[in-house]
């Protein structure tokens, strides 16, 4: 028997947030291939999801792991769909903030938005 889990987040409020206008949401991401639940991710300010921030990643735990384990973007793995392994990301660093990040290519995640709340065994 299968049971779900429910996990109840809260947001991280950090020198990041306040420089993004203190303004913060939790997206699902989903492959937009599969619809396979990807993550859930908190996304600072306003505008377009261009990347994801490891430290913002807060579900599954092996993607929510790589801010403690990794120190450079070359020990990071590509960003992929755990069941159709459709490429999502690549790994970065943004410059501007010395943050390791994964580079999200277009058109290959739908987001939408969440309230804190990670369900294992999600579809969109």
């Amino acid at each position: 028997m299968i049971t779900q889990q429910n996990m109840q987040h809260s947001y991280k409020k950090d020198k990041y947030v306040n420089a993004r206008g203190g303004n913060s949401h939790f997206l699902d991401i989903y492959c937009s291939r599969c619809g396979q639940h990807l993550a859930l991710y908190q996304k600072d300010g306003r505008g377009s999801l261009l990347r994801m921030y490891l430290d913002r990643i807060f579900e599954p735990p092996e993607l929510a792991s790589l801010q403690f384990n990794n120190n450079d973007k070359k020990e990071i793995p590509n960003f992929q769909c755990s069941k159709c392994s459709a490429l999502i990301g690549t790994p970065m660093v943004y410059e501007k903030e010395n943050r390791l990040a994964f580079r999200l290519l277009h058109g290959s995640f739908v987001k939408k938005a969440n309230s804190g709340i990670y369900l294992s065994f999600q579809h969109f």
